[in-house]
């Protein structure tokens, strides 16, 4: 068979990273270098399964393929500019791509599970009001080969014999407005020679994107669907969560309902707790009434403070009120415990503190530049 496409070239001169390059385009190089076609699933089971950062590791390829391949390709195409590490043992990377952007990810470990945090665009455009991902809005979409590299990255920290277990996608970015690609990167993260995450065990997040939401479930896929909810009222939510103009409530969650439907599978209502803004026991009434009869589950999160947002966290006795109240209306709750919070965790938070740094040409204050093992760049 012969293969017309060609590589395409580096951007600003850099070596794409293997995963960002088509089978159709990898066949052609690896025959112009007069090798065989099975030596592209050779690589990339490497670099998926086999935790090699370097064409060197990849001991079954001959010496000359591994030479010419780090000439022209880098194994992953992202660096780990930042590698942060709480004492809850939560890890943080701020990877920097090809063309100079950063975008982070998140391990989070408990008991047994072992959650990678993903992102999906770099900076995001949805706009919510007290959210750091967005306060410079987006400037692009990550490829495939970007959102697959976070959970090998993240993997990658764990120990020999251990792997992912589960994968939300509520990093940067809102991930229907990316969704080619995100399904591209997580189709092989579950596949068998992948990481063995299979799809019951994603969850994906969205500010509500109706039409997405509904090609979503259309996939036939068993994802999970968390919606960003945040306000009880389309005139609140609106304000906090612009987007909600052009869509408003009713339409988003039609279009979760059609989900469930579909999939049968439960969705979860996200809602960062602001305080005074949308933590009273009205409002908890309202988001009671808004859920009543769906089969629903709902996900409170005291707002992590942002350094020159004007939002605060609730007050500890606001956060039981307002689940006490939906409990006893019969809906399903349940506060997500903070992790990372010594460590930039939030979302944004990382990228933006060390952006804002090297603007100003100061240090990453508390902070290590990542070294080749990334065991030497902890931070406690």
């Amino acid at each position: 068979m012969q293969v017309n496409e060609e590589i395409q070239p580096a951007v600003n001169g850099a070596r794409r990273g293997l995963l960002d390059v088509s089978s159709e385009e990898l066949t052609a190089w690896l025959t112009a270098h007069q090798e065989p076609p099975l030596r592209a699933r050779q690589l990339r089971r490497w670099l998926v399964a086999g935790r090699a950062d370097s064409f060197e590791r990849m001991t079954d390829l001959p010496r000359k393929l591994r030479q010419t391949l780090a000439a022209d390709f880098e194994p992953l195409g992202t660096h780990i500019a930042h590698h942060a590490k709480s004492s809850d043992g939560t890890h943080k990377l701020l990877l920097r791509l090809t063309d100079g952007q950063s975008i982070e990810c998140v391990l989070i470990q408990e008991d047994k599970r072992r959650t990678a945090c993903i992102s999906t665009q770099v900076g995001c455009g949805m706009g919510c009001v007290f959210c750091a991902s967005g306060l410079n809005g987006v400037a692009r979409n990550l490829t495939s080969g970007e959102i697959l590299e976070q959970l090998i990255r993240l993997r990658n920290l764990l120990k020999p014999g251990q792997r992912l277990t589960h994968i939300v996608v509520m990093g940067m970015g809102e991930p229907l407005a990316n969704l080619d690609a995100l399904i591209t990167a997580l189709e092989t993260a579950g596949a068998k020679d992948g990481l063995g995450v299979g799809a019951r065990h994603v969850t994906i997040s969205t500010v509500g994107l109706p039409a997405k939401i509904r090609r979503l479930a259309d996939l036939g896929k068993q994802y999970h669907l968390a919606v960003s909810l945040h306000a009880p009222n389309d005139e609140l939510r609106t304000r906090i969560v612009p987007t909600n103009e052009k869509t408003g409530l009713k339409d988003i969650l039609a279009a979760a309902d059609y989900f469930f439907e579909r999939t049968s599978r439960q969705v979860t209502y996200e809602y960062v707790l602001l305080q005074g803004i949308n933590d009273s026991l009205e409002q908890a009434q309202q988001l009671a009434n808004l859920l009543r009869g769906r089969r629903a589950h709902v996900n409170l999160i005291p707002f992590n403070d942002v350094g020159g947002l004007p939002y605060h966290a609730p007050e500890p006795a606001a956060v039981s009120a307002f689940v006490g109240h939906l409990r006893s209306c019969e809906i399903s709750v349940k506060v997500r415990k903070r992790k990372g919070s010594t460590i930039d965790a939030a979302c944004g938070q990382l990228r933006r503190r060390i952006e804002d740094a090297e603007a100003h040409g100061l240090p990453s204050v508390g902070l290590k530049t990542a070294q080749p093992k990334l065991s030497e760049a902890e931070t406690v």
